[in-house]
């Protein structure tokens, strides 16, 4: 029997949620915005918050990156993060920092149970995340870097963290 690649009519959504938001400060790039939309349909995210100066539908380029996704992705916007991480944590959401600090751990060293509500907090593409969110979170985690560069696209990287967060919360 030869495999043969699916075509999208043929695609069956689950729809299922998992208890996992992105916090989105200052994420400037409309591509980078509309791939976390995208991400978040893909792997059941149950909602974003673009904070800051965070890129805000409609805007074409995010569109053309999200494929449309933010037409049924939940997010919100807001100014002020550390009020969204204050509110989310009051509803029980351990707030996770995706970041590379002195005291970080690596991804596969989170701790997570099927139970847990989490909030991964995303940084500027130049600056990271903010120390004032830093300070906000529960725990802060990295993808170990093998390469010369000692970081990659926030897009990327929060594919990655978003995918061994939700293996877990299965």
């Amino acid at each position: 029997m030869q495999d043969v690649q699916l075509e999208h009519r043929h695609h069956q959504p689950s729809h299922r949620t998992f208890r996992l938001r992105l916090l989105a400060h200052d994420i400037e790039s409309p591509a980078n915005v509309g791939s976390l939309f995208r991400l978040a349909d893909a792997l059941g995210v149950e909602e974003i918050h673009l904070t800051g100066r965070s890129v805000l539908p409609p805007n074409r380029k995010l569109s053309k990156t999200s494929r449309s996704t933010e037409a049924h992705v939940a997010f919100s916007h807001a100014s002020d993060p550390a009020g969204v991480l204050l509110r989310l944590r009051a509803s029980g959401y351990r707030i996770i920092s995706l970041e590379i600090t002195g005291n970080s751990i690596d991804i596969r060293q989170l701790a997570v149970a099927a139970s847990d509500r989490i909030c991964l907090v995303l940084g500027s593409e130049r600056a990271g995340v903010a120390q004032s969110l830093l300070d906000l979170s529960d725990q802060v985690v990295h993808i170990p870097m093998h390469g010369g560069n000692s970081s990659m696209n926030v897009a990327m990287a929060c594919a990655i963290a978003t995918y061994e967060i939700i293996g877990r919360l299965s």
